[in-house]
């Protein structure tokens, strides 16, 4: 019977030493690609993905078109939770009440860097949930109802 290597956490193996790359070169813009992974390290595809993985999760790269992952840096890092769930904590960090204007969708859309209509799309899922009141051209949009974050024990 040969011995194997057991692949259980060789990625996160991998991205440890990624991640020692980043911290020891401050000019490391870019990581190496998956070939160069694959090459470097004789693991396969599915490992060095799952490497990639871990680092995006960490906060420490993020993939950019080309199949190719760009390295973060304590001022590049910005917030990737959904846009819907950006916009939702609008209520709470604004301190809005029922019956107040919420924010225009120009005014989110510069807030958090998207454009417009897709700012709109959220406001109208808002809209559908009961929480904003119905948008109307020269009218803002006023607060219905908060969003319920409380988990409540059932009577």
């Amino acid at each position: 019977m040969s011995q194997q290597v057991n692949p259980r956490g060789t990625f996160l193996k991998i991205a440890d030493a990624m991640r020692a790359r980043i911290e020891a070169d401050a000019g490391m813009t870019h990581l190496p690609s998956v070939a160069d992974l694959m090459r470097d390290f004789g693991i396969s595809r599915g490992v060095a993905l799952r490497a990639f993985g871990v680092l995006r999760d960490a906060g420490v790269a993020e993939p950019v078109p080309g199949g190719h992952w760009r390295v973060l840096r304590g001022s590049d890092r910005t917030d990737r939770r959904p846009l819907a769930d950006r916009i939702a904590e609008v209520f709470v960090n604004d301190e809005l009440k029922v019956g107040q204007p919420f924010p225009s969708a120009s005014e989110l859309s510069t807030r958090f860097g998207v454009a417009r209509p897709t700012v709109a799309k959220v406001l109208n899922k808002l809209e559908a949930a009961g929480l904003l009141s119905e948008s109307r051209q020269g009218k803002p949009r006023t607060v219905r109802a908060l969003p319920d974050r409380e988990e409540r024990p059932e009577p």
